[in-house]
């Protein structure tokens, strides 16, 4: 249902969209059968398109040809799965959308080698892009990305971290490359810079809103929902907003002391999901989703009139309101 309701948000970009879904499988081709196989692997895990989504949104407030935006919106979907492959690495994660991980199905070595070689086609890509803005824009991306990895990492079972320390992350995490898909999009279709910053903007904060919704469904959603085990976050050392808003509570303290150590049974992990559900952390947490959520449609509001604005508020609501 959730689903279904994205796809009608952008239906008029169906066919843009698929072209977008046959490059990817062809940027994902190697020689090497291994190589092949475990980029497809997550490539047909699925995943909602969020960013070339955005790429070719912003481009439609300039010159729109999907020839040449391909070559934006590709990139930066690589440059996603790029870093969801090693990120699984990191944290040890054995399953993504329902499905085994790269390293999972194969091994932490084979998984590096694959998150490396779907940035290299990345890199590959956006050098068919004539203007260096984007490739400028494309590479300072890529470089804060792994900057937000191993500051994540420095930062793991850290309860004496604030507000601003989980924002920084959050940022570099997810929002930029929302951020990049905004401004990559418009730069390469011409768009006014005026109107290009905005969008910029408008990503920036949708990217924020969409991080925070992340880390509230990593703890009231099913493991089936999921596909992996609720708490999974946490579980992992990872302090999101809803413990931060609740990060002296006894039995969380307690819980990540046991984390740390990997000794976590599993009806500890079901009563920390229960103690979160049932605290107010969830829905303060949803207010700053929401307050950044009004700052994305404060800058739509101030682009110029097109049928896109109303796609870029509908797909901003759905992004804050998603329930997957």
């Amino acid at each position: 249902m959730e689903k279904m309701k994205l796809k009608m948000i952008y239906s008029d970009l169906k066919p843009d969209i698929e072209i977008i879904e046959n490059e990817l499988e062809k940027a994902l081709y190697s020689t090497s059968h291994v190589l092949n196989d475990a980029s497809l692997h997550l490539l047909r895990a699925g995943g909602k398109r969020i960013r070339p989504l955005f790429v070719l949104m912003s481009a439609k407030f300039g010159h729109y040809n999907i020839d040449r935006m391909k070559y934006a919106a590709v990139p930066l979907e690589l440059i996603h799965m790029g870093s969801l492959v090693h990120d699984d690495v990191i944290d040890h994660s054995d399953m993504r959308r329902g499905r085994p991980t790269v390293r999972s199905q194969w091994n932490n070595r084979v998984a590096m080698h694959t998150g490396n070689f779907i940035f290299g086609r990345a890199i590959q890509y956006v050098s068919q892009i004539k203007d260096p803005k984007a490739h400028q824009i494309l590479a300072r991306t890529m470089v804060e990305i792994c900057n937000g990895e191993v500051i994540q990492i420095e930062d793991k079972f850290r309860l004496n971290q604030n507000l601003k320390d989980y924002f920084r992350r959050i940022k570099r995490k997810t929002a930029l490359l929302i951020e990049s898909s905004c401004e990559v999009g418009a730069v390469v279709a011409n768009v006014d810079p005026a109107v290009t910053m905005r969008l910029k903007r408008f990503g920036y904060y949708v990217g924020m809103s969409y991080q925070i919704v992340d880390d509230v469904l990593d703890f009231v959603s099913t493991d089936k929902q999921l596909g992996k085990p609720a708490g999974s976050d946490l579980l992992q050392g990872n302090i999101t907003l809803p413990i931060l808003l609740m990060k002296d509570h006894p039995k969380i303290i307690q819980f990540i002391e046991r984390a740390s150590k990997g000794i976590v049974t599993e009806e500890e992990r079901l009563e920390m999901l229960q103690i979160v559900r049932n605290s107010d952390s969830i829905q303060e947490a949803l207010k700053v989703s929401d307050q950044y959520l009004a700052k994305a449609m404060r800058e739509v509001e101030q682009l110029p009139e097109h049928p896109t604005k109303k796609k870029l508020r509908d797909i901003a609501l759905f992004i804050g309101k998603r329930k997957f």
